[in-house]
């Protein structure tokens, strides 16, 4: 009975190098998750900022405008400028412009100019097989607003 509790005790006590194995494997299981998190995040927040400064730019630049033709070419070119500045596909990059209260033409003098950016993110080494990376992608949206003056156009 005694030789049986000794063996009992050393195959307890007797563990050693498992302690390094244990840390690289864990940590391991723990990093990669949470590299990806970070990663995917990042991505996010980058979307997430980009189409909000589309939408307040380009809402900007509409209503401060001297003329319609001239809130047009404006504001595609500081779309175009906040697209590439926050690295946006242009092909996944939706832009809606409307106003309050509905007028024939938009913008006009007094109205809001309401302009809506929508866009999709992708996920980090998401392959396009099978559309996976159109399945696994984050839509973005942001709107902003503004007054557009009663003298618009009057010269």
């Amino acid at each position: 009975m005694h030789l049986w509790s000794r063996s009992v005790k050393n195959d307890l006590v007797d563990d050693e190098g498992s302690a390094a194995l244990e840390f690289v494997v864990v940590g391991v299981l723990l990093l990669v998750p949470l590299v990806y998190l970070v990663l995917t995040l990042g991505a996010v927040q980058e979307q997430t900022l980009g189409a909000e400064a589309a939408a307040r730019h380009t809402a900007r630049v509409i209503g401060q405008a001297e003329s319609a033709q001239a809130a047009s070419a404006s504001g595609d070119a500081v779309l175009a400028n906040v697209m590439r500045e926050y690295g946006m596909d242009a092909d996944a990059v939706q832009v809606g412009i409307a106003c309050s209260p509905a007028t024939t033409s938009c913008p006009s003098a007094g109205a809001t100019v309401v302009v809506t950016v929508r866009t999709r993110v992708s996920l980090p080494f998401m392959p396009p097989i099978f559309g996976l990376d159109d399945l696994a992608a984050i839509p973005v949206e942001a709107q902003a607003a503004q007054k557009v003056s009663r003298l618009w156009g009057s010269g």
